[in-house]
């Protein structure tokens, strides 16, 4: 299942939104247009399908609504959230589900729920006016609910890729915040629990084939194993490479480059499951070469599965790939009263450049550069 619409109100950059999402959706835009802003929206909604503090808590994480809401809203004050899920993105939509918040404690104004033309829920309910305290909380994360559970875990499968080196090099400075964040998978301590909680044949076919595309894009690269410290019972991936002398051993991932662990840790999103997938910008730490083949890789180890795959970038390398559709990009344009969002397939000239050969690489960047970059180098 994917999310094929997405209509939003006041979400931070956003006055507003209704875009189309296919399998493979690709979000560029100048830095500071909203990207990671936009992804937000769909950790947004994981973290309160999660539970433990569920809605209060994801929008405390972000401080406050007054934090989340668009500065542009004026007297539209509400933010409000609309989605469509579908099997494909040519499949009319078996899920909608709707959310909207305010300012007051904070409290949901609307939550509605449709399964296919059914309309299952519309809050307020009248048991929600004689308790409002009833809206302080979504429907996603009450586990009674079994009408919506298929909802539910569709959101709580959102998974996203981050790999952070500060928390393999300074594992002592983490802050509890960021230790929650790296059990979802934004850190290398994430990706190593993720990798351990598969059983073991799972786990050694996922490793065989991150091993192969390892030794395709790594110099010299031979193995790649998973193991648990025998003293403390840590999960470990070790490698070795082919130039070192029989006697050599293995290397752990504290000692592996940056690129190497984020070719791994996407590798294994990858094939991780077919729900939902964030990445923002990938191409971080990687050699241009690889960086190309990435939306083929997106098609042939994701998508064609059955998941979905949203990534933000700023690399015209990644877009080089002539079979993307201009319906797979999206463009974000800041404007004075927010963040425009459209398909490329809606910019007439965009469509036409992309229609005539040109590829989305080509296309798509040329308003995201900043307007007189030669300057920085005349600062003292």
């Amino acid at each position: 299942m994917i999310i094929k619409r997405l209509i939003v109100q006041n979400w931070r950059n956003f006055q507003h939104i209704d875009v189309q999402l296919s399998e493979r959706q690709f979000i560029v835009g100048p830095h500071a247009s909203g990207k990671s802003n936009l992804l937000d929206i769909f950790r947004f909604l994981r973290e309160i399908a999660a539970g433990e503090g569920g809605f209060q808590k994801a929008v405390g994480a972000r401080g406050g609504v007054s934090q989340i809401r668009c500065l542009s809203a004026g007297d539209d004050t509400d933010i409000a959230l609309e989605l469509h899920l579908a099997p494909n993105a040519a499949a009319a939509a078996t899920w909608r589900y709707a959310l909207g918040f305010c300012q007051v404690s904070p409290t949901l104004t609307h939550e509605r729920v449709w399964h296919g033309d059914k309309l299952l829920l519309a809050r307020p309910t009248a048991e929600d006016e004689n308790t409002p305290e009833r809206l302080t909380r979504s429907v996603l994360e009450r586990n009674s609910d079994a009408a919506y559970r298929e909802l539910t875990h569709f959101f709580q499968a959102i998974t996203e890729l981050q790999l952070s080196s500060k928390l393999r090099h300074f594992p002592d400075v983490i802050q509890e915040d960021t230790v929650e964040r790296d059990a979802n998978g934004q850190g290398v301590n994430g990706l190593l629990e993720r990798i351990a909680s598969v059983d073991e044949e799972t786990r050694g076919s996922r490793l065989k084939t991150i091993e192969e595309g390892l030794i395709l894009a790594v110099p010299q690269f031979a193995q790649l194993a998973f193991i648990r410290d025998s003293a403390t019972g840590h999960p470990h991936l070790q490698a070795r490479y082919s130039h070192w002398p029989p006697q050599a051993g293995w290397q752990r991932e504290d000692r592996f480059s940056d690129g190497t662990l984020r070719l791994i840790g996407l590798l294994w999103a990858l094939l991780e499951s077919d729900s939902v997938l964030l990445l923002e910008e990938p191409e971080h730490s990687l050699n241009p070469e690889i960086v190309s083949q990435f939306a083929p890789l997106f098609f042939g180890m994701h998508t064609r599965i059955g998941g979905q795959v949203l990534v933000t970038t700023h690399s015209d390398v990644l877009m080089m790939e002539p079979g993307i559709d201009s319906s797979e990009v999206l463009m974000l344009a800041p404007t004075k009263t927010g963040t425009e969002v459209k398909a490329a397939s809606d910019i007439d000239v965009v469509r036409r450049l992309l229609e005539e050969g040109l590829t989305a690489g080509e296309v798509v960047f040329s308003g995201n550069h900043p307007e007189h970059p030669e300057r920085l180098g005349l600062l003292e």
